[in-house]
């Protein structure tokens, strides 16, 4: 096994994982869009992971290599608890070297494009962070 693989999920539990299968198999559907359109086809050649147990935490995008995941926001993370608490998870998140991007579902449904267009800049300013 790969020296890097414990820190891709560090430690997500068996039921974490369960959690994140039962979510692939059910995507809302502006996951659906981003996964089919954008993300399933590997931007910039780097492979992102749907519904990836991560800790405690199921993250809706990850790509382990740039230490990056896309978060996709319906409506409930306006409401004040679901952002207090999107907040500090974020936070954890970041603490783990993982830079976390949220993309409202509206900015999927308005514009596809523009939603590819700020995911593939994203990715290249992440690639030139990291240095890689």
């Amino acid at each position: 096994m790969e020296e890097e693989k414990p820190n891709m999920h560090r430690n997500a539990s068996s039921q974490i994982f369960l959690n994140a299968k039962e979510l692939r198999s059910q995507p809302t559907k502006a996951e659906k869009i981003v996964w089919e359109n954008i993300l399933k086809k590997r931007p910039l050649g780097y492979k992102f992971r749907f519904q990836h147990p991560f800790y405690i935490f199921i993250l809706d995008f990850y790509c382990h290599k740039l230490k990056l995941a896309f978060e996709i926001d319906g409506e409930i993370h306006q409401e004040k608890f679901q952002n207090m608490y999107d907040k500090e998870r974020d936070q954890l998140l970041e603490e783990e070297g993982i830079k976390v991007i949220r993309i409202t579902n509206e900015k999927i449904f308005k514009s596809l494009n523009e939603t590819e267009s700020i995911i593939i800049n994203i990715i290249k300013s992440r690639k030139i962070e990291l240095n890689i």
